[in-house]
């Protein structure tokens, strides 16, 4: 069995949670990553309150999905804005804009994948890098393409980070 090593070709993979690589990637989040394959993407997102989360952003190809399993977390789809408790679980289809963080006065604990996935690890460490100072905003800004992560603007997500 595949255990925790990207491949393509289709075959079993097993991510023990003792040696699945954790990356902070900003203040108060950890990003879990469990599966980097062709078919998905997989990790699991821990916000502590008050943590900003993701920014507005959208994929062209890929469908992102979010299953919370501790918490509260609010996500932009567009220009509404839901929110998600332990239990629930959202997809937001390509080309939609959309935003998440733990809903005020609440950490969160998700689930996140997508499909399909494209080796999007890397954009992870990125952003573990840029956290430490390592990296710069713009590298992520140059790597949108090879990652298919695209950042958008939102009113209502402004209004929402305002008001927090």
């Amino acid at each position: 069995m595949n255990e925790t090593k990207t491949s393509a070709e289709a075959q079993p993979l097993l991510t023990r949670a003792a040696t699945a690589e954790a990356i902070s990637d900003a203040p108060g989040s950890l990003i879990t990553l469990l599966a980097d394959l062709p078919g998905l993407t997989c990790n699991t997102a821990a916000f502590e309150e008050g943590a900003a989360g993701a920014p507005v952003h959208f994929h062209t190809r890929a469908t992102e999905f979010f299953f919370v399993t501790a918490g509260r977390l609010d996500v932009l789809v567009e220009d509404e804005i839901v929110s998600l408790g332990k239990g629930d679980f959202l997809a937001v289809p390509p080309g939609t804009k959309h935003a998440f963080a733990p809903t005020a006065g609440s950490g969160a604990e998700v689930l996140v994948g997508f499909t399909p996935g494209m080796e999007r690890f890397d954009y992870y460490r990125l952003l573990g890098r840029v956290n430490a100072g390592e990296a710069t905003v713009q590298d992520i800004k140059d790597s949108s393409p090879v990652y298919d992560n695209h950042y958008a603007e939102s009113t209502v997500w402004s209004n929402r980070l305002r008001s927090a």
